[in-house]
């Protein structure tokens, strides 16, 4: 393009698609942490809900019924941790959070319950068992 008499050459021209480009850019990319974080917190209560029913299920001396209740509840490929002492049931549950966005994070809920009377777990010898991942969700 060129300029008239007595006008300024025009040197800004496509800067304001530049601009847009990046603005654009930035926006996706903070809007994708934003969900990624809201996975995230989602998974994390998924997590602790999970963690909470298994120790209420182990005390009651149903450790299957546990490994399904977080296979339900927590996020895809959450594992399950259980350690007992005596009658004091430890329940861990490990997740990555959905999505995968953020490489870093990693989902864990912990939950403690003492054994009910009468049960398989109290007075159970102190140990450990793990559960692997789950495909439900």
């Amino acid at each position: 393009m060129t300029a008239a008499i007595g006008e300024a050459p025009d040197r800004d021209g496509g800067a304001v698609t530049v601009e847009a480009a990046i603005a654009v850019g930035a926006l996706v990319a903070v809007l994708s942490l934003v969900l990624a974080g809201v996975g995230a917190i989602s998974g994390q209560l998924r997590c602790t809900d999970a963690a909470r029913e298994a120790a209420r299920l182990v005390a009651r001396g149903e450790p299957e019924r546990a490994r399904h209740a977080v296979a339900r509840i927590a996020p895809n490929g959450a594992r399950l941790q259980v350690t007992t002492e005596g009658d004091e049931i430890s329940v861990r549950v490990l997740a990555d959070p959905v999505g995968g966005l953020l490489p870093g994070v990693r989902l864990r809920a912990d939950a403690f319950a003492i054994a009910e009377p009468g049960s398989a777990s109290a007075g159970a010898p102190a140990g450990s068992g793990e559960s692997g991942g789950h495909d439900g969700g």
